[in-house]
């Protein structure tokens, strides 16, 4: 069985956790608290030596990297897909998740947090309104994308994989009370979502080691 690394409150972890539901794969989940630096332990960088979750380990492998992990998912267990059928339409998809994992969650990881409270002074206040500013300014943009291209999802009518990034990153803004008001096209995708049993089954609630 293969075995994710995971952090039951990490945004990038809680997107692999619904992808692989969603394709209906079995995994043991184990779990580092990254509060108390558990993945920069030397047994963990020996899977994964940028000290990172998630990671899925195999017999064979460790694949890293969230989006990476699901394109192997998505290659690997092709029967539920999460892309589209055609090209134009997999790269909007491919382009929305990106605004997540690449434009609004990075700027907001641990990480870089900790930089800005350690390195450069910020209060808490301030390291607040920076994560409030990218996941605005990120979601302004996903705002229209849904509008243009969502149906009862993300895209269309069928669950795939913006929303398994777009999920994840409203539980972050919800988490650090960002105001969704200006964005009722993601509040509606996102309530559609969670109703789906393989998302309702990733939440971080539900996860071990949460609270």
């Amino acid at each position: 069985m293969m075995r994710l690394h995971d952090y039951w409150r990490s945004g990038a972890a809680y997107r692999v956790r619904i992808a692989l539901n969603l394709k209906g794969v079995a995994y043991e989940a184990l779990s580092h608290d990254l509060r108390t630096g558990a993945q920069r332990d030397p047994s963990f960088l020996a899977i994964n030596p940028q000290g990172l979750v998630p990671a899925l380990e195999m017999n064979d492998a460790c694949l890293t990297q969230s989006l990476a992990i699901i394109e192997w998912l998505e290659e690997r267990h092709p029967g539920v897909p999460l892309l589209p059928a055609y090209a134009k339409s997999r790269a909007i998809v491919r382009g929305m998740a990106q605004v997540v994992c690449c434009d609004i969650h990075p700027l907001n990881n641990l990480r870089v947090l900790n930089v800005l409270r350690n390195d450069f002074g910020a209060d808490e206040a301030a390291v607040n309104d920076w994560i409030a500013h990218w996941i605005r300014d990120g979601f302004v943009a996903l705002e229209a994308l849904i509008e243009e291209h969502g149906g009862q999802f993300a895209f269309g009518d069928t669950v795939g994989l913006g929303d398994c990034c777009l999920v994840p990153q409203v539980y972050s803004a919800e988490r650090f009370e960002v105001s969704l008001e200006a964005f009722p096209a993601i509040r509606k995708v996102t309530q559609n979502a969670r109703s789906v049993a393989a998302f309702a089954a990733a939440a971080p609630e539900r996860q071990a080691g949460s609270g």
